[in-house]
C-alpha cells in the first residue's frame, strides 16, 4: 500500500529571508534637535547593532517650520509703530513694544497680544526688551529744535542699533524718510541729518540684514489724544492723482524741492506690512524707496 505522505510534493527548506531575520536588532539612536533659520530641524539616526550611532547611513531629516519671530517694535504705541505691531500680531509673529508712555489708551483685540514695556531708549534695562529678539524695528522720530531732533532722530537710534547689535539681533529695521529733493541747506537741519545719521549706524552695523525704508507723507487713521485723525482722507486720493500722472510729471522731478508736491503719499499699512517682509524675508536689506516699500507691501498682502 502506498503510504501517504509519498503522494506530497517535495518541499525543499529555505533559509528565513533577512527581511524577517531576528538577529542584528535595529536600534533607534535619541533624535536631535537643531535650529536654523529659525527653523526646527529634527534628526533620527537607525543603525543595526554593533554600527556606530553616528553613521550616516538610514537618516531621516524632517525639517518643520515654527513660530519663532519675535520682533521689538521702538515706538510701537505711536501712529507707525501701532500698525507695524497689529500687522505683526495678525500674522502669529510675538511682538514687544517699549515706547516711554507704555501700553495705548484705548482697546483694541489686537493690543492685548502684544507685550507694552514702558521705557526710554537712552535709560532702559535692554535685558528685559532685547533677550531672544529677532528683529528690532525702530519708528523713532520726532519735531523740536535742531538739537532736539538731532536726538531724537539720530542718536536715539544709533542707541538702539549698537544696542540690537551688542545682543545678537539679527536684523535692524528703520523707518526713516524721502528726501523730497530738497536742496542740501534744507537737508542738513537737525531732522534731515539725524535721519541720515541713524541710516548710517544701521546699515554700517547689518550690511546684509539692514533695512532702512524712506516713505514719504505717511497717511491712515492717527490717534491724537483720544481723537482719530482720517489722514486717509487727504492721503488716499493725493496718492492715487500722483501715480495716475506720475509719468507726465517724471521730467520735474529733477526740480529741487518738486518732490514736496509730487513724491506720492503711502499708507501706514503699506509701511507696516513692507516691515512685515523684512522681518520674514531674509533676502530683504538695504535702502527701500517709495516705490520699493509699495512692492514690498504687495508681497504680503498675495
Amino acid at each position: 500500500m502506498t503510504s501517504f505522505l509519498s503522494l506530497l510534493p517535495a518541499v525543499s527548506a529555505r533559509p528565513i529571508p533577512s527581511a524577517f531575520s531576528l538577529t542584528r536588532p535595529v536600534i533607534q539612536t535619541p533624535s536631535t534637535l537643531h535650529f536654523k533659520n529659525h527653523r526646527l530641524a529634527v534628526t533620527f539616526s537607525y543603525a543595526e547593532a554593533g554600527i556606530n550611532a553616528d553613521s550616516t547611513s538610514n537618516t531621516i531629516d524632517v525639517v518643520a517650520d515654527v513660530k519663532s519671530e519675535r520682533i521689538v517694535v521702538l515706538g510701537g504705541n505711536g501712529f507707525v509703530g501701532s500698525a507695524i505691531c497689529k500687522a505683526a500680531v495678525s500674522r502669529g509673529i510675538e511682538v514687544i513694544s517699549l515706547s516711554r508712555s507704555g501700553r495705548p489708551t484705548y482697546s483694541d483685540a489686537w493690543v492685548d497680544q502684544v507685550t507694552w514695556i514702558a521705557g526710554d531708549v537712552f535709560y532702559v534695562n535692554w535685558d528685559e526688551v532685547l533677550v531672544g529678539a529677532t528683529t528690532v524695528v525702530s519708528t523713532l522720530g520726532g519735531f523740536g529744535s535742531d538739537e532736539q531732533m538731532k536726538r531724537i532722530n539720530g542718536e536715539a537710534n544709533v542707541v538702539a542699533v549698537n544696542a540690537a547689535k551688542e545682543y545678537g539681533i539679527p536684523k535692524f529695521i528703520l523707518i526713516s524718510v524721502h528726501d523730497y529733493n530738497l536742496p542740501s541747506f534744507l537737508l542738513s537741519s537737525g531732522y534731515f541729518t539725524g535721519k541720515r545719521k541713524a541710516e548710517s549706524e544701521v546699515l554700517s552695523k547689518y550690511p546684509s540684514s539692514g533695512i532702512v525704508l524712506r516713505p514719504a507723507f505717511i497717511y491712515g487713521k492717527r490717534r491724537v489724544d483720544g481723537f482719530e485723525l482720517p489722514l486717509d482722507l487727504v492721503g488716499e486720493p493725493a496718492e492715487k492723482v500722483l501715480r495716475a500722472i506720475e509719468n507726465f510729471t517724471k521730467p520735474l522731478s529733477s526740480l529741487p524741492a518738486s518732490d514736496l508736491l509730487l513724491a506720492p503719499p503711502v499708507s501706514v499699512e503699506d509701511v507696516a506690512l513692507a516691515v512685515i517682509n523684512g522681518v520674514t524675508d531674509d533676502d530683504f536689506f538695504g535702502i527701500f524707496t517709495i516705490d520699493q516699500i509699495k512692492e514690498a507691501a504687495n508681497k504680503i498682502r498675495v
